[in-house]
């Protein structure tokens, strides 16, 4: 038998602490390390990022925090040879795929703590949780703060997120972070430059950059979405494909998104903590843009989890709309199709 919950009756209250114990590595890269990572020996600057990251965890254990990377920002900016040659952290940018998520997650294991690993959106959502003054106070004694998907799509985001990393370099603080682009700018120069010189700069101030090249999945384009199951056939789903698993979350998806107003986003991981899948009835499209942000950040938190969903309602590559995925949030509308199209396999099976 399936042991049934709903989402909407769960309203978790996270303490500081507990917030920050949720800051490593999700379930999927909980044991990975740099001999788990397979270079494409193709794409030397793969191998390149591994042989600097792992300099770098040298460096930071041994007290020194001096990295041996290259000069990419000096050669950007056109620093030349009076740039400095050490900064206080690395920045991996390349397109989905190339193990970047691996490689970070793989330094932050070999890093001796306290430290700390999260997405962008993650470290968003702890200072509205705990506030800026707060967060910098609580990472400012971590030996490494680690940033997946530093996402260059939010003006007031990437805004905040450069003062943090300023704060925490100026305190000693070794940062390791990630990039992703709009996948309407592949082939483009990265960091979208011209809509963000100035926080550009405080990256150029804090990181030495590395290209993590290989194939990027973008441009194979979204997986095709699964056909939902009907409303009279979801429960005779989840009885067959679930039964005997755990616990299972069944939630009317509008009731679903009412409640993820209701719930600060820095709690999401909780708001999942202890289910083995998820079930929807009705998903809808979702025509609001703050509404559609939540439920990305849910979306991410699922995917972390590996939780597989069986739904009906609409296929999740219509649940946004289509100025949303041709908008300036394209690149989470995208990620958040294809992460829950990959849960939707999971939940039917295939």
């Amino acid at each position: 038998m399936v042991a049934y919950e709903h989402l909407v009756d769960r309203r978790p209250n996270v303490s500081a602490d507990e917030l920050l114990a949720g800051f490593r590595p999700s379930e999927r890269f909980g044991e990975v390390s740099f001999d788990t990572y397979r270079p494409d020996p193709s794409q030397p600057s793969q191998q390149q990022a591994v042989d600097a990251l792992k300099n770098f965890g040298t460096a930071i254990n041994s007290g020194s925090g001096r990295s041996s990377c290259g000069g990419f920002f000096s050669k950007l900016f056109g620093g030349g040879a009076s740039a400095p040659a050490v900064k206080n952290g690395i920045y991996l940018d390349g397109g989905f795929g190339v193990g970047k998520t691996h490689l970070l997650a793989s330094l932050w294991h070999m890093v001796e703590g306290p430290k700390a690993f999260g997405t962008f959106v993650e470290y968003t959502n702890l200072v509205g949780a705990m506030s800026f003054h707060k967060t910098v106070e609580a990472l400012s004694s971590y030996k490494l703060v680690c940033i997946d998907e530093f996402e260059l799509d939010d003006p007031g985001d990437t805004v905040l997120m450069s003062r943090l990393m300023r704060e925490l370099s100026d305190a000693g603080v070794k940062l390791a972070a990630t990039s992703n682009t709009l996948p309407g700018s592949l082939g483009e120069g990265r960091f979208a430059a011209a809509d963000f010189k100035r926080e550009i700069q405080v990256l150029a101030d804090q990181f030495e950059v590395l290209r993590v090249d290989g194939e990027d999945f973008r441009h194979r384009g979204l997986p095709a979405a699964l056909a939902p199951v009907d409303n009279a056939q979801l429960e005779a789903a989840v009885e067959s494909r679930f039964g005997g698993l755990g616990t299972v979350s069944v939630d009317n998806f509008s009731d679903l998104i009412n409640h993820l107003s209701q719930v600060h986003p820095s709690r999401y991981r909780q708001l999942v903590q202890g289910l083995d899948a998820i079930a929807w009835k009705d998903v809808t499209t979702i025509t609001e843009q703050s509404v559609a942000l939540r439920f990305v950040v849910l979306a991410d938190r699922l995917y972390d989890k590996d939780l597989p969903i069986i739904s009906s309602g609409v296929p999740f590559d219509q649940v946004f709309t289509e100025e949303m995925m041709a908008g300036g949030y394209q690149k989470k509308y995208f990620r958040a199709v294809s992460r829950l199209t990959a849960l939707a396999r999971e939940g039917l099976g295939e």
